[in-house]
């Protein structure tokens, strides 16, 4: 089963989710963000594939979020979208993409939804 996983080691929902994949035998692809950031298209894209808000998608307790005042509810999505191609830490993570699917794995636990019930860890 091929994996991308959206990763921010600092993070330890991601962390979590990370470690979840592993226990199910999976070795998933790792792109960390903060590192090699998507680019505004696919980062459009797996918003729209994952059925949240832009809002949703953008990390409210980054410290950017406050400062840039993203809170303010008249900001278009295009806005908040620029805002987090400067800044990435602002996307929510950890993201994941199995084939045919992608989800927002917050809490982590919510990726066991997305292993093939064979292959997920016993609780």
């Amino acid at each position: 089963m091929d994996v991308i996983i959206s990763h921010n080691p600092d993070c330890g929902t991601s962390r979590s989710a990370l470690a979840t994949i592993g226990s199910a035998g999976i070795e998933p692809h790792v792109v960390e963000y903060l590192k090699t950031p998507p680019s505004r298209a696919p980062l459009q894209q797996s918003i729209a594939r994952m059925g949240i808000s832009v809002h949703e998608a953008v990390r409210e307790k980054a410290a950017p979020y406050a400062e840039l005042g993203l809170d303010n509810p008249a900001l278009t999505d295009d806005q908040l979208l620029e805002a987090m191609m400067v800044h990435p830490i602002l996307s929510n993570r950890p993201i994941v993409v199995p084939p045919n699917d992608v989800r927002l794995c917050r809490p982590s636990g919510l990726v066991l939804d997305l292993l093939p019930a064979q292959q997920r860890p016993a609780e």
